[in-house]
C-alpha cells in the first residue's frame, strides 16, 4: 500500500511540501497546530495517537459535533492521516520507530525523556535517518524547567503575559484563546522550515527545541525590550498602549469604539473629526509622549464629545477621515467583516463526502502554490490499515532534495 497515492484531481494541487513526510507525535494544540500548517503546504502528515481516547482534545467541549466530535480538535488536524499506535505494545513501538526511520520531520511534545523510554529519541533516530528534523516542544525547556508540566495558562501566567493583560492590577488576565500555544507552534513551524531548507544544502537534519515560556516571553516584543533595555517593568493597563496614546477603548453613546491613533497627523484628524482642533495645539497632548503622560485628560476629553453620538455615526465619519478605528465585535461579527472585506477567512471542507466542516483558512496566501484542504481531521485509527501496510513493506528514501 503507498500512503501517498493520490487522485489526479489531487495531483494537480501539489503544495511546496509535497514530498515531505511528517512523524506528528503531538497533541492538544501548539504541536498540531505546527504539523497543520505543514500540511496545508502539501506534507503528508502521519498523526500518531494512543488507541485509548487518541488526542486530548477529541473530548475537550463541548461544543461538539454530532455529539462526539469536538469543535477543539477539529481547529488543528485537517490534512492530516491518524493511526493509533500503543507505545506500551512490543509490535506497535516497531512501528513507532519505523516512522521516524522513514519521516523528514517528526513532532513532539511529550514530557521531556518520555521518547527516550520508547527509543524514539533524536539521538537514537538519526542513527537510521541523518536527514531527520526532529522538534521537540516543551512547556519550559528541556533543562531545570523539563519536569513542569507545560500548559498555556501556566506559561502566560509564568511569563509575565498576565501581568500586563486585564483591566485591573487586582486581577490579571490570561488571553482568551491559547496564544502561547498558537505562537509556540508558529515557531515550531518556522524552525522547521528553516531546517528544511538547511537540509536541502547539507544533505542532515538537526533538532528544533521551542517551549511555551520562551514563545510567550518573545511575544511580549516591546514590554520585554522596555524591561531588558531600560529596566521598566510594565503593569496592567487594560486597553490602553503602554507607549501610544489614544491607542485604546472609548466610550461613545452605545458602546466602546476602539481608536488607534499612531501619530500626531492622525490624531490633528481625530480631533478636527470630534470638532477638538484645538486639543493638538495644548502642550499636554501636542505630541505623543505628552499625550502618553497625560493620557486620563486626554481620555476624558475624547469620550465627553464621543458621547453625544452612537459609534455607527463616529465609525462613518472616522472612516472618511482616515482616523484608524473600529468596533469591538463578537467572533460572528468578526468572520462576517472578513466577509465584507473580501478576505477568504473560511473554507468549507466535505468529511466523508457528506458532512461539512467549516473551518478558518491559512491565512498564507502564496501566488503559485497556496495552501491546501485535502483531508478532513481524521477519525481516531481512520488510516490504521494504510499506514500499517506502509510501514510493513520495503521502501527507499526517495532522492530529492526535500527528503535528503
Amino acid at each position: 500500500m503507498n500512503i501517498f497515492e493520490v487522485s489526479v484531481h489531487e495531483a494537480e494541487r501539489k503544495g511546496p511540501l509535497d514530498g515531505l513526510i511528517v512523524a506528528d507525535f503531538s497533541r492538544v494544540l501548539a504541536g498540531p497546530l505546527a504539523t497543520m500548517l505543514l500540511g496545508d503546504l502539501g506534507a503528508t502528515v502521519i498523526k500518531v495517537e494512543r488507541p485509548e481516547g487518541g488526542d486530548d482534545t477529541r473530548a475537550w467541549g463541548p461544543p461538539f459535533v454530532d455529539d462526539e466530535t469536538s469543535t477543539y480538535y477539529l481547529s488543528v488536524n485537517r490534512n492530516k492521516r491518524s493511526v493509533r499506535l500503543d507505545l506500551q505494545n512490543t509490535e506497535d513501538i516497531q512501528f513507532a520507530r519505523e516512522l521516524g526511520r522513514r519521516a523528514d520531520v517528526l513532532v513532539e511534545n511529550f514530557k521531556p525523556g518520555t521518547m527516550a523510554r520508547y527509543g524514539l529519541e533524536y539521538e537514537e533516530l538519526i542513527k537510521k535517518n541523518t536527514g531527520l528534523i526532529y522538534c521537540s516542544i516543551s512547556g519550559f525547556g528541556q533543562a531545570a524547567g523539563r519536569d513542569l508540566v507545560g500548559y498555556d495558562f501556566l506559561a502566560q501566567a509564568a511569563g509575565g503575559l498576565m501581568s500586563i493583560t486585564g483591566l485591573t492590577p487586582e486581577e490579571p488576565t490570561k488571553t482568551g484563546v491559547a496564544v502561547g500555544d498558537v505562537a509556540t507552534g508558529l515557531f515550531s513551524a518556522i524552525g522547521i522550515l528553516a531546517a528544511i531548507v538547511e537540509r536541502s544544502k547539507s544533505g542532515r537534519g538537526q533538532k528544533v527545541e521551542t517551549n511555551l515560556l520562551h514563545s510567550v516571553l518573545a511575544m511580549l516584543v516591546n514590554h520585554a525590550s522596555g524591561y531588558l533595555v531600560a529596566n521598566v517593568v510594565p503593569r496592567i493597563q487594560g486597553n490602553a498602549h503602554s507607549s501610544i496614546a489614544p491607542y485604546e477603548t472609548l466610550r461613545a453613546r452605545d458602546a466602546e469604539i476602539v481608536i488607534a491613533v499612531g501619530n500626531d497627523h492622525q490624531f490633528e484628524k481625530l480631533c478636527a473629526v470630534l470638532e477638538l482642533e484645538d486639543l493638538p495645539a495644548l502642550p499636554e497632548f501636542s505630541s505623543n509622549g505628552a499625550r502618553v503622560e497625560n493620557r486620563e485628560a486626554l481620555h476624558n476629553e475624547l469620550e465627553a464629545r464621543l458621547a453625544l453620538m452612537p459609534v455607527a455615526h463616529w465609525l462613518s465619519l472616522f472612516a472618511s477621515a482616515g482616523v484608524p478605528s473600529g468596533k469591538v465585535n463578537g467572533i460572528d461579527e468578526a468572520f462576517e467583516f472578513a466577509h465584507q472585506l473580501g478576505l477568504a477567512a473560511t473554507y468549507t471542507q466535505l468529511e466523508n463526502g457528506t458532512n461539512a466542516v467549516r473551518q478558518v483558512a491559512n491565512p498564507i496566501s502564496l501566488s503559485e502554490t497556496p495552501a491546501k484542504y485535502w483531508r478532513p481531521p481524521p477519525r481516531l485509527g481512520e488510516h490504521d490499515d494504510d499506514v500499517r501496510s506502509w510501514l510493513k513493506t520495503d521502501w527507499i528514501r526517495p532522492s530529492s532534495s526535500m527528503s535528503k
